[in-house]
């Protein structure tokens, strides 16, 4: 019996690769660090700006807007400050019984909010593209 032909390539790579956890990606977007993009090896850098161009000269047509990128991290509610409440759409105050209470964008109060997690806004951790090279280092998986 002849051996099974090798499966084919994947016709969605990017989707696939992007489909499991990677940094800097959502289920929509994914943001590449320009510091980091900028400190990887030249001919890296070359094809990089290549692949960037043809998506560009492919989509040109299409209106896109302009973005703002803010780093965020999954925090638990009750870790938040203010600022950071704020901006993942909650507040805090102190109800009737006098303990804290966390309430929704919609005024909605949060169940257990010790064990609710939210996406909210961090200092960026990453060096700024104006801060120079940034030497590679392999990271742990995932």
């Amino acid at each position: 019996m002849p051996p099974e032909p090798p499966a084919p390539a994947s016709t969605t790579p990017v989707a696939d690769y992007l489909d499991r956890p990677a940094r800097g990606a959502t289920e929509d977007h994914l943001v590449v660090p320009r510091s980091l993009a900028q400190s990887m090896p030249l001919r890296w850098q070359q094809v990089f700006v290549g692949l960037l161009a043809d998506l560009h000269d492919a989509y040109g047509d299409l209106p896109w807007p302009d973005y703002r990128v803010v780093p965020s991290r999954w925090e638990l509610l009750t870790d938040l400050d203010e600022e950071q409440l704020a901006a993942a759409g909650y507040h805090a105050d102190l109800g009737a019984d006098g303990e804290l209470e966390y309430r929704d964008a919609r005024d909605e109060p949060v169940t257990n909010p010790a064990a609710h997690r939210v996406l909210a806004p961090v200092d960026d951790p990453l060096p700024r593209s104006t801060g120079g090279r940034v030497e590679p280092r392999p990271a742990a998986p995932l």
